[in-house]
């Protein structure tokens, strides 16, 4: 049976997508790869920003379900230098959701799919194709060799976009390299790693690399090593004493979050799209999230592609009759819209691994004076 939307990409942008599009009634399906919503780990905490991934809940009409989960005292954030002498302390307002409460991927994930239909999202469906057909629409096959049709395909489907090559061909290029690891019941097992990190995270900046932490809902702390991009093979990152060589002089307090890290060390490499990437609209397609503007991994990804699916949501909600200017329009604010964040990223990216990452990131954290009155 042809499907009037088919997302490919069951991510925080694609069930975003389909949850207002169920509710203002418009058929759509998600083809999400995994097998099921279990099938992995989904990653660590996100701050959710109010102007994006806030608003893209609301649009969803969540935003109640979404404060029953989140976790403002998980905004706390400290940066420490390679000493451990602490740089920058914030701790926000207690219980207050004015700011960018924390709320881990897993959880809001669930938080969406449970309010779809269970027939809206099909697992296990990796997309390899997508052929024009002669009327319009598209012709889908999946791995496995399931097909079916659709009217318009929005690619939700990540940083290694299949849909995206129906609109660019646009180079991915590395930014950084991510290590990670993961430390179980941190409150009973490793208590001083818990009072070190706090509720929220902790940044350790050196030269070049950044050590990070950052407490999850379910007891866990999620480390996370950042450094630049490509300068050793990647494997040799598998090995925790490989990382512990380079934070060699560290503070040992430090150094402990890779030590406790309850698994090996899992490396990845990180890409971006080049700023300001557009592409001519085409009929019955288009892109949200990472498959539209992959960015460094700097809190915006996610809020962004959150936002992208309530916009494009609502242009289809609002002009039924003619999807090809919803879309149109929706891309057009996107791409205006997404230009100054990817800026801004790539600006954060290299100073986070700059060598004077320390001084640069407290400037950046530490409130600008008010400017003097001139009315009088």
């Amino acid at each position: 049976m042809s499907r009037r939307i088919a997302i490919a990409g069951g991510g925080l942008g694609g069930l975003t997508l389909a949850r207002v599009l169920h509710r203002h009634g418009i058929d759509a399906v998600v083809y999400e790869r995994e097998a099921s919503r279990s099938a992995r780990q989904q990653g660590g905490s996100l701050d959710l920003h109010p102007e994006s991934g806030q608003q893209a809940l609301a649009d969803a009409g969540l935003a109640g379900r979404f404060r029953s989960e989140a976790r403002p005292e998980g905004e706390e954030h400290r940066i420490v230098d390679p000493a451990g002498r602490t740089l920058v302390h914030h701790v926000p307002q207690p219980g207050s959701f004015s700011g960018r409460p924390e709320i881990d991927r897993g959880v809001l994930r669930d938080l969406l799919l449970d309010s779809l239909p269970r027939d809206m999202v099909v697992w296990d469906r990796r997309l390899v194709a997508a052929t024009p057909r002669p009327a319009g629409g598209w012709d889908l096959t999946f791995q496995g060799g399931h097909r079916t049709s659709c009217e318009l395909l929005v690619g939700a489907d990540g940083a290694r976009s299949v849909v995206r090559s129906l609109l660019t061909d646009v180079p991915l290029s590395y930014v950084a390299t991510l290590v990670e690891l993961t430390i179980e019941d941190v409150d009973r097992r490793h208590p001083a790693l818990a009072e070190l990190v706090g509720p929220g995270n902790l940044w350790c900046v050196g030269v070049n690399q950044i050590l990070a932490a950052q407490r999850l809902g379910d007891g866990s702390l999620r480390v996370g090593i950042s450094l630049r991009a490509a300068e050793r093979p990647i494997d040799t990152y598998r090995s925790k004493r490989a990382l512990l060589d380079i934070f060699a002089g560290w503070d040992p307090r430090l150094t402990a979050l890779i030590e406790a890290g309850d698994s090996a060390p899992r490396p990845r490499l990180i890409e971006a799209m080049p700023i300001g990437t557009r592409w001519a609209s085409r009929p019955g397609v288009t892109l949200i999230g990472d498959a539209a503007h992959l960015m460094p991994p700097v809190g915006e990804g996610a809020n962004q592609a959150m936002l992208d699916g309530a916009e494009l949501a609502s242009r289809l909600a609002a002009n039924p009759a003619d999807s090809e200017s919803a879309v149109r329009a929706y891309e057009e604010g996107m791409f205006s819209r997404i230009h100054p964040i990817a800026e801004m990223s790539t600006r954060i990216q290299a100073m986070m691994l700059s060598p004077t990452a320390a001084e640069d990131i407290v400037r950046f954290f530490t409130p600008k004076p008010a400017e003097p009155s001139t009315a009088g």
